[in-house]
């Protein structure tokens, strides 16, 4: 366990055997796993493919919900083809999904759309932002590493384009010993999404 400032520990609340289906494909069941005490009180969720608990560095893939794009497939981000990779990754060689409610990269639902309405004057995604007074990217994965260390993986393999997941997973005591890029799944719908994502650090080559 991982004790929070508050001095609460985050643990194991509940794991259950789920049977997913993805893009009209049926998987293998996964196993579901909710936490208590988690730092930012929100409900994250990790999703465990295969037997990763056995693994020594299992691939770890921190997944923003994205109601838009991982329910609708909204093309105006990649979020729901990261995550559908992801999980035919895992469901191959066993991994964890994070799945973590950070919609709108932790502005909320309402407020990413209020953004796309700037974005569709000319702003990107991080102008907007700042447009509605948030910062360019208001998530903190401390919550992701308290899940990981609540499930007793204290070193991952991280699927993952954005350095600052990694960054901040090792400044909260995650052992990142390896970095794993996801496809890039760029469409003219989000070719300037991406760039914008680009020049704000993330590893993508668009070309």
């Amino acid at each position: 366990m991982v004790f929070v400032e508050d001095g609460t520990a985050a643990r194991v609340r509940t794991r259950v055997r789920v049977p997913l289906r993805n893009g009209g494909v049926a998987y293998e069941a996964a196993t579901m796993v909710s936490f208590e005490g988690l730092s930012d009180g929100r409900e994250h969720l990790a999703v465990l493919f295969g037997d990763p608990l056995r693994q020594r560095e299992p691939l770890v893939r921190l997944h923003s919900e994205c109601l838009t794009g991982d329910v609708f497939g909204s093309a105006r981000c990649d979020c729901g083809p990261q995550l559908a990779e992801s999980i035919a990754l895992m469901c191959q060689h066993g991994g964890i999904v994070l799945y973590l409610r950070h919609e709108g990269r932790g502005i909320g639902l309402f407020n990413k759309l209020d953004a796309y309405r700037l974005q569709d004057l000319g702003f990107d995604t991080f102008e907007a932002n700042r447009m509605l007074s948030f910062p360019d990217d208001p998530r903190d994965y401390h919550p992701a590493a308290q899940m990981l260390l609540a499930l007793r993986v204290p070193a991952i393999r991280l699927l993952s384009n954005n350095p600052d997941k990694a960054c901040q997973l090792r400044g909260y005591g995650i052992d990142v010993r390896g970095e794993e890029a996801t496809g890039v799944f760029v469409t003219s719908a989000n070719r300037s999404y991406l760039s914008a994502k680009v020049h704000a650090g993330h590893s993508l080559r668009l070309d």
